[in-house]
């Protein structure tokens, strides 16, 4: 099974010098961006899980709705939000799709597991900080879904070969034909391979000037749609099947 999730987060980058960008911007890039991997994915008929950042949920409203809209399960990302700031945009998103919110990720900020459960969340998508090196240090490690203080804790995958995470980072560095070959060697040795990528990616930062490092601009933009739609073509050619976090897990 191929769990395929975006992470819906603000850009964590300044303008370059001499530009200027305003939050209302930053808001209309992360739609364009969302909206070019929708269309990617009705392409192939394909449904995923979203992960809108907590703190964006209120002013994502229209895009929160469309994404729900074609079938696509709506999760929160945590960056740092307090529990009753997470509570406040859980109950107005709920209420906003008349939806379950059933799982949350983090990264940095980790609220305590039981805290989540009394927030009825099902579920934990802990990720970890990917930068240039960050392959390089990661070691073999579990990756079967386990039970915690009553949610479900889904690893990240790992490839059980090359030893890679199926991170943000790898999907836009390695080539298309390597990342097949992994996910078709891992499906052969675990039950899933959970695949996550960030909406920002897929920004055309020589339209928009934000100061990133040269890695990370590195095959973005139009670039990142091309290898999502090649992804998604070899998926169906071989007839894998994909599935939304909460379907897969319940």
């Amino acid at each position: 099974m191929i769990l395929l999730t975006f992470n819906i987060t603000n850009i964590d980058a300044d303008a370059k010098h001499g530009s200027q960008i305003t939050d209302e911007e930053r808001l209309k890039i992360i739609a364009e961006n969302a909206k070019a991997i929708l269309r990617i994915l009705d392409i192939h008929d394909t449904k995923a899980s979203f992960f809108v950042e907590v703190s964006l949920t209120e002013k994502l409203q229209n895009l929160i709705k469309a994404i729900s809209s074609k079938g696509h399960e709506i999760a929160f990302y945590n960056k740092d939000s307090n529990l009753e700031k997470i509570e406040n945009a859980k109950k107005n998103i709920q209420g906003l799709l008349e939806k379950q919110i059933r799982g949350i990720r983090q990264k940095d900020v980790k609220i305590p597991q039981q805290d989540l459960k009394l927030l009825e969340f099902n579920y934990v998508s802990n990720i970890d900080n990917a930068n240039i090196l960050f392959p390089f240090k990661r070691l073999k490690r579990d990756t079967v879904i386990s039970e915690e203080d009553g949610l479900s804790i889904v690893p990240e995958s790992i490839s059980p070969y090359s030893q890679l995470p199926y991170n943000d980072f790898v999907f836009q560095i390695l080539p298309m034909k390597y990342y097949q070959n992994m996910v078709l060697e891992t499906l052969q040795n675990e039950e899933f391979v959970l695949i996550y990528l960030n909406a920002w990616q897929f920004t055309d930062f020589k339209k928009h000037r934000l100061d990133i490092p040269f890695y990370r601009s590195l095959f973005s933009g139009k670039k990142m749609e091309d290898k999502l739609d090649a992804l998604l073509s070899f998926i169906n050619e071989k007839d894998m099947a994909t599935s939304r976090m909460k379907d897969y897990i319940f």
